[in-house]
């Protein structure tokens, strides 16, 4: 193998796409998949490369320094592509020193086992680390776009987190010169989702008939990009972006909650069979989330300017092909909501 790459989080929703792209796209490399397979981590995810050559699956903690160290030396680790995270924030508000611990003392475990892996010797190492653009704070409604040079002002302990973990990045790099490469992105969506965050919440409620809870009047903005597009960003940063460079990468669109909600109804009723939009009157309003930031959107200008990159998909056709598959894919999502792979992967792993 030419090259190690080691994928952390890589049984997780955006993770197992990355994992998926690269084993496929580079047979060259030998990819690491590094997950501790919390609730949101499901290896079901990858079953379609699972015996891949070029493929190898690790079970740990990034938390844990001495295993991260073990890790780097084993597989004599050529990059990081860092996506494992805690990136609920509704759960980060409930427990905010897991978010802290994960997402701060496991960024920093990994950063301190490259340093010591690569000793100075930087040709041809990389430290990708994958943010989010919930650091930047909230916009207003006023058509301005989050930058690279936005000023962080993160509003929860999801973001704050987020916003520690890209200091220890940045701070990794300017101390020790670790080559360091960071992204922030917009909400994802697309097959895989864990069935907490909205669009596969709202698939899953709308075939079951069940309530859509919206937060407030439904009236925050969030910028939508297509989880296979966001993959596809990742491996072109990874290889030609700038050491040391942030870039933003987003869906170029911009979509009210309540409008997506009402698109998804519509969506989801058609495929089914229903009178299109005849499930709206499961949407429910509810108290608004504590520190819920208005509007997110991201100037994604700088990405295509430099590597070429846009959004492949306009979010209507997105999120056809988006709830297609949880349609498709309905014992996926029923064994996801009922926790039996998290059983079968304590029985797997018990005692390792």
């Amino acid at each position: 193998m030419n090259k190690t790459i080691v994928i952390t989080g890589g049984a997780g929703f955006i993770g197992s796409h990355v994992v998926r792209l690269f084993v496929n796209k580079y047979p060259d490399y030998r990819i690491v998949n590094l997950d501790k397979l919390t609730y949101a981590g499901n290896l079901a995810n990858l079953k379609d490369i699972e015996s891949k050559p070029n493929y190898i699956f690790e079970k740990g903690d990034i938390c844990d320094l001495d295993a991260m160290r073990q890790l780097f030396q084993r597989y004599n680790v050529d990059g990081v592509i860092h996506l494992a995270a805690e990136s609920h924030v509704d759960r980060s508000i409930r427990d905010p020193f897991t978010f802290a611990r994960t997402n701060v003392l496991g960024t920093l475990s990994l950063l301190q086992a490259a340093k010591e892996q690569w000793n100075g010797n930087w040709e041809g190492k990389r430290f990708y680390h994958i943010s989010t653009d919930e650091v930047y704070g909230a916009l207003p409604f006023d058509g301005t776009l989050f930058t690279e040079h936005t000023r962080y002002d993160p509003h929860s302990p999801y973001s704050a987190s987020k916003a520690s973990s890209d200091h220890f990045v940045r701070a990794y790099h300017d101390t020790y010169g670790l080559p360091v490469v960071i992204t922030n992105c917009s909400n994802n969506y697309g097959p895989y989702q864990f069935p907490e965050k909205l669009i596969p919440l709202f698939i899953n409620n709308i075939r079951h008939k069940k309530p859509l809870p919206v937060y407030g009047k439904g009236e925050n903005v969030r910028d939508w990009l297509f989880v296979e597009d966001h993959a596809r960003a990742i491996d072109l940063i990874y290889h030609r972006g700038r050491t040391a460079e942030t870039y933003n990468i987003g869906g170029f669109n911009e979509w009210r909650n309540i409008d997506l909600v009402r698109l998804l109804v519509r969506t989801v009723d058609r495929l089914l069979g229903r009178p299109e939009g005849s499930d709206e009157p499961l949407i429910t309003f509810v108290t608004d989330r504590a520190g819920h930031d208005l509007r997110y959107a991201i100037d994604s200008s700088k990405l295509k300017n430099e590597l070429g990159w846009e959004p492949s998909l306009q979010f209507e056709e997105g999120i056809e092909k988006t709830v297609k598959w949880y349609l498709d894919n309905q014992a996926w999502l029923d064994e996801v909501t009922s926790g039996e792979y998290e059983k079968y992967y304590e029985r797997m792993y018990a005692g390792r």
